[in-house]
């Protein structure tokens, strides 16, 4: 049996989308519906009563706190996990699932199918034992069986990718991590704002996680980077716009035939 766990912030429209696809598609294979909330202060709340989902406010959130949250939420064996600004696509989705989980009892947790990286991972049958970070968890469309999390809960005190550190964690003692075709889309448009919170959490834990270093030279190398990208960009972006508006005073003196 499988409970659909989601995580959500003010997401109140692509939340009502994934909920929408979840009770009119997949109403058949799943057995119940929890939403994690993180304070939100649009209609998230109201958005979960119309499509009888369980709604949870967690007040202190962290990646793995509301991770561990929405497990010890679950009341069945199989948790799948989204975030609101990503819905599953293909017909099969928890069918192939729950067929990935009958037929290996040492199965922590499968990886769903949202992006070319994720075909060619999958294509090529990459090992999530020889590459935890493109074969591991994503907590935006994942699985995990909920008896192993008993044994080995996520981390709490990681700024982020407590997906990756817990797939790290369950190889090493021997448990499976899959790749299953099941597709999910996954949407969000970022503010500046939250592209920088972003940024500063992925620095924290690619320090954590993968021990990527961060010394003055690079620091540096990535601004100069970074800053001589945007400058090329912006000559280039500027290329073009003269390049249309000269194309089109030349069309007001060479209008082709209407037909």
């Amino acid at each position: 049996m499988i409970s659909v766990v989601i995580r959500t912030k003010n997401q109140e429209s692509a939340l009502t989308f994934l909920l929408k696809n979840l009770t009119e598609r997949y109403n058949s294979d799943i057995d119940e519906i929890i939403v994690i909330d993180n304070l939100s202060t649009d209609k998230s709340q109201e958005v979960c009563e119309k499509y009888g989902a369980k709604f949870i406010t967690i007040t202190n959130f962290s990646y793995g706190g509301s991770a561990n949250l929405a497990a010890k939420s679950a009341n069945h064996p199989i948790v799948v996990i989204f975030s609101a600004h990503s819905y599953p696509v293909s017909h099969d989705f928890f069918k192939l699932i729950k067929i990935k989980f009958e037929e290996n009892s040492n199965l922590a947790g499968l990886r769903c199918l949202h992006s070319s990286n994720d075909f060619r991972g999958f294509l090529n049958k990459i090992e999530a034992q020889d590459d935890p970070n493109k074969a591991g968890l994503i907590f935006s469309g994942s699985a995990f069986n909920k008896s192993v999390w008993q044994k080995h809960p996520f981390r709490e005190d990681v700024a982020t990718f407590e997906d990756k550190e817990w797939t790290k964690r369950v190889l090493k003692e021997g448990y499976d991590i899959e790749f299953v075709p099941s597709i999910f889309h996954y949407e969000i448009k970022r503010s500046r704002e939250q592209i920088f919170f972003r940024f500063k959490n992925d620095v924290i834990g690619n320090y954590q996680l993968w021990h990527q270093d961060i010394t003055f030279s690079n620091v540096f190398n990535s601004f100069f980077k970074s800053f001589y990208t945007l400058f090329e960009n912006f000559i280039i972006d500027a290329y073009y716009v003269v390049l249309k508006l000269f194309y089109l005073i030349k069309f007001l003196f060479n209008k082709p035939h209407k037909f």
